[in-house]
């Protein structure tokens, strides 16, 4: 009786034991599927999924010391040439437009007319005589009062006046007549505007229809002797300025160069 209750007694044990065994066991791999199947979701979720940019890349970093330069003016600019044009002239009756500059956009760095005449900025025309444009500030960005149109008009006889415009109100900071002037200055500015059949107007609209963009100088210059040019910049949404070289007599496009910096 002892002997078949403690064999009994171990049979139970054993079977318990295996119970438990087979109960982990089964626990473990249900466990493991489980993980399994959670791991390959996970995986699939990130094929479909994007993973988050943590960084994006500026525009304005990107952009080149000039480029930056044009931007930072124009954006505070609220006055178009073609208002600042009409208001310069206004200053002066019966006065055309020489030149007409933004301050602060490409003073510092102008490079040389493409056609190696006198530049928006005032260099010495072909004839040794100082061109009639000319009074652009150094200033690389918009002064306190903002941005400012410079323009030069000049009356019948040649004489100019410098006028200078509230890029952003649009009211007439100054006009005063140049003092540099002699006879020969006078002389040749008349000439050029007697030769000019085409208004500035005509010669921005012919660059604009080139290339979209902002009219940021348009000036009177001579073409190496065969007559004059309206050379007019424009900086485009990519902040890159193409300066073209516009036939005052019959609105052709001669040359255009653009400025990659």
């Amino acid at each position: 009786m002892n002997s078949a209750s403690s064999r009994s007694r171990t049979l139970k044990a054993v079977g318990a034991l295996s119970l438990a065994a087979a109960t982990a066991l089964l626990m473990t791999g249900c466990g493991q599927s489980s993980d399994s199947a959670s791991s390959a979701a996970t995986s699939e979720a990130a094929k479909v999924v994007p993973q988050k940019q943590t960084t994006s890349p500026s525009a304005t970093a990107q952009l080149t010391e000039d480029q930056q330069e044009r931007k930072t003016v124009l954006d505070a600019t609220k006055v178009t040439f073609d208002d600042a044009a009409t208001t310069a002239t206004g200053e002066v009756a019966g006065s055309k437009l020489v030149d007409l500059d933004l301050e602060g956009v490409d003073d510092d760095n102008q490079s040389p007319s493409p056609t190696a005449t006198g530049s928006p900025t005032g260099s010495p025309s072909p004839t040794g005589s100082p061109s009639p444009t000319g009074t652009g500030s150094p200033s690389a960005s918009p002064g306190a009062d903002g941005p400012v149109w410079v323009a030069e008009v000049a009356e019948k006889d040649g004489t100019i006046h410098t006028v200078r415009i509230n890029a952003v109100d649009g009211k007439v900071i100054e006009a005063r007549v140049d003092a540099d002037q002699d006879a020969d200055d006078k002389k040749q500015t008349a000439d050029w505007l007697a030769q000019a059949t085409q208004t500035p107007q005509q010669a921005a609209k012919v660059a604009t229809e080139k290339k979209k963009g902002t009219v940021t100088s348009v000036s009177l210059e001579d073409n190496e002797g065969d007559g004059v040019i309206w050379q007019v910049d424009v900086v485009g949404s990519d902040w890159k300025k193409t300066t073209f070289d516009v036939d005052a007599k019959n609105d052709t496009i001669v040359r255009e160069e653009t400025d990659e910096d």
